[in-house]
């Protein structure tokens, strides 16, 4: 098939569907609709037509544009329309997540797979209020058990919905930690001890008994002697 005629099958295919659609869906469902070609689609060919449509919608004249965005390719609206959209949905459109929701969600981002029990030990308080709220909005997703813990705790990932709630196509896509803290993310210090031994005073002994007592210097012993052969010549 012509490049030419390919374009707008791409285009209805990307339009018409309700979730992302990656290069090879696309290739599976141009060659059923066109079963009669002798020559089947590759999946080259369709990369060269996405790469076309995404081309012609990036022209100023649109205000909507063709996006690799959660697993797949989807016409989204530019950002310069987003507030005039946001009045057709009203709150539920600039309703965001709260600061629980998002320290769960952020938990769950980067340390997936994981259990209810860990998220709770890393945030340090009950998650069961966050991580229903995040299943409901469907932006995790429980993919089984942890067979190996007690209990065998049921286990969250990101679904699919995450990336297109972020505008992000796979989860390498993340910015890395030092990425996103830069300078402020501060390595530990290393610190040089020296153990401080408090100073003996060789002037004082303990005796057996535990009684704190002053040891004669050599000075005393001297004055001692010449003391005592004094009084002897009385």
């Amino acid at each position: 098939m012509d490049l030419s005629n390919l374009l707008p099958h791409i285009e209805v295919l990307i339009f018409a569907s309700d979730k992302p659609l990656t290069a090879m869906e696309m290739t599976d469902l141009l060659n059923n609709a066109f079963g009669f070609m002798d020559d089947k689609l590759t999946l080259e060919q369709v990369q060269t037509g996405i790469e076309g449509v995404v081309t012609k919608y990036n022209a100023d004249f649109y205000p909507f544009e063709v996006r690799e965005s959660g697993g797949g390719w989807q016409f989204l609206s530019k950002k310069e329309f987003h507030k005039t959209i946001a009045q057709l949905n009203g709150e539920k459109f600039l309703k965001r997540l709260s600061t629980a929701s998002l320290e769960t969600l952020a938990i769950i981002t980067y340390k997936q797979p994981i259990t209810k029990g860990e998220i709770e030990s890393i945030r340090g308080v009950n998650s069961d209020y966050s991580i229903q709220k995040l299943l409901e909005k469907e932006l995790i997703i429980i993919t089984g058990r942890n067979e190996d813990m007690p209990g065998k705790p049921l286990v969250y990932t990101t679904s699919r919905s995450f990336l297109d709630y972020f505008g992000i196509n796979q989860p390498a896509d993340l910015p890395r930690l030092k990425e996103v803290m830069g300078e402020s993310l501060q390595e530990p210090s290393i610190v040089n001890y020296t153990p401080v031994v408090p100073e003996i005073n060789p002037a004082l002994v303990v005796s057996e008994e535990g009684e704190l007592l002053e040891k004669s210097g050599p000075d005393q012993d001297e004055h001692l002697s010449s003391g005592e052969s004094g009084s002897t010549g009385e």
